[in-house]
């Protein structure tokens, strides 16, 4: 097992990316943190119950208690399996845990997309709850209008797909994760794909900086 870490601001597409060819291939496995946050909560885990006070009362949830549902999710994973990680690490902190962890990290990709072309973006990002594929009314419209082509679940809008939300995530990423990029690049593990072009050329570029 190995683990590709994803890195790029909210928006840069790096779910959708991910779990694109997570459903194209066995052997790779989209990982959301926040997709095994709101998961842990739904099914009343430990994990979940104490998550769930934190969110509850505007808090954020621990990077302690964020990392146990990695480590959990790397402990049940064997095989020739390559975890993709989106949105753990998100910051120092995290990354220095799983480190700690002792998993193995192939790489980590940055999917770079300048600010102002991901705030366009958001507003028409649909995402499958069942699967996790992600869509866009304009730039990956799914074949018939609001359902996944996959699993032909409905199509969900993200609460925190708001214009408004999105700015403050944007300041929050260059505060906390952007500094990833340097410490993985004097590990010599960062890769960076242009992620302004065609979805499919994207997905192809990440592929092969896996």
């Amino acid at each position: 097992m190995n683990i590709v870490i994803l890195l790029g601001a909210p928006g840069s597409g790096k779910g959708t990316v991910a779990g694109r060819l997570a459903s194209e291939n066995a052997n790779l496995k989209h990982v959301s943190s926040g997709d095994l946050l709101r998961g842990a909560v739904a099914k009343g885990t430990p994990a979940g119950v104490e998550a769930k006070g934190y969110m509850e009362s505007g808090n954020l949830v621990p990077d302690a208690l964020i990392a146990q549902m990695i480590k959990d999710v790397v402990a049940e994973t064997t095989g020739d399996v390559t975890m993709l990680l989106d949105g753990f690490p998100r910051n120092l902190a995290q990354a220095k845990i799983l480190e700690e962890m002792g998993a193995p990290i192939r790489s980590a990709v940055l999917i770079d997309v300048p600010d102002e072309i991901i705030q366009d973006r958001i507003s028409g990002r649909r995402t499958c709850p069942k699967c996790k594929a992600g869509y866009h009314v304009r730039n990956l419209p799914p074949k018939v209008e609001g359902i996944c082509d996959v699993c032909g679940e409905k199509l969900t809008i993200r609460k925190d797909d708001n214009p408004e939300t999105v700015k403050d995530r944007l300041v929050v990423y260059h505060r906390e994760t952007e500094p990833l990029i340097e410490f993985y690049k004097a590990k010599n593990l960062l890769k960076v794909v242009d992620g302004t072009a065609a979805l499919d050329l994207v997905a192809k570029a990440f592929s092969g900086n896996m």
